[in-house]
C-alpha cells in the first residue's frame, strides 16, 4: 500500500464526487432505500456525501455538514438498511475500480457512524 492519504489513492475530490454519483444512483434505484430520499435536495446530498467521504479519506477538508446523530434521528434507520447503504457503497467504490482493501479501509471509517445513523433496532441481529 502506497505512502499516500486514503483520499489520495481514492483520486481526490473529483474521484469521490464519481463514487457518490454512482452510490446514489444506485440508492434510488433500490425500492427500499429510495423512499429515504424523496424529499431531499440531491444535488446538495451528493455535495455532503462527496465532503463526508473526503473527510473520512483523510482529505484537505473537515466536514461540515449537521452532526450525524441529528441528521439521521427522524429517518427510522434500521442496520439491515445501513447494511444495504453500506452494501452499494461498497459496490459504488468497486465499479470505480477502488482496490478491496481501500474499499475495507472506507467502510470502516464509515461503519464507526453506525451508532449515529441507526435509530431502530438498538443491537444487530
Amino acid at each position: 500500500m502506497s505512502d499516500q492519504t486514503l483520499y489520495r489513492r481514492l483520486g481526490g475530490r473529483d474521484a469521490l464526487a464519481s463514487v457518490v454519483d454512482t452510490f446514489y444512483d444506485r440508492i434510488l434505484a433500490d425500492d427500499e432505500l429510495r423512499p429515504f430520499f424523496e424529499d431531499v435536495d440531491m444535488t446538495k446530498q451528493r455535495a455532503h456525501q462527496t465532503q463526508f467521504l473526503s473527510a473520512v479519506a483523510g482529505g484537505p477538508v473537515e466536514y461540515d455538514g449537521e452532526n450525524m446523530a441529528a441528521a439521521h434521528e427522524h429517518l427510522d434507520i434500521s442496520h439491515e438498511e445501513y447494511d444495504a447503504i453500506a452494501a452499494h457503497l461498497d459496490a459504488a467504490l468497486e465499479i470505480h475500480d477502488v482496490p478491496a482493501d481501500d474499499r475495507e479501509t472506507v467502510l470502516t471509517a464509515v461503519e464507526s457512524f453506525r451508532d449515529d445513523i441507526v435509530t431502530i433496532d438498538a443491537s444487530p441481529a
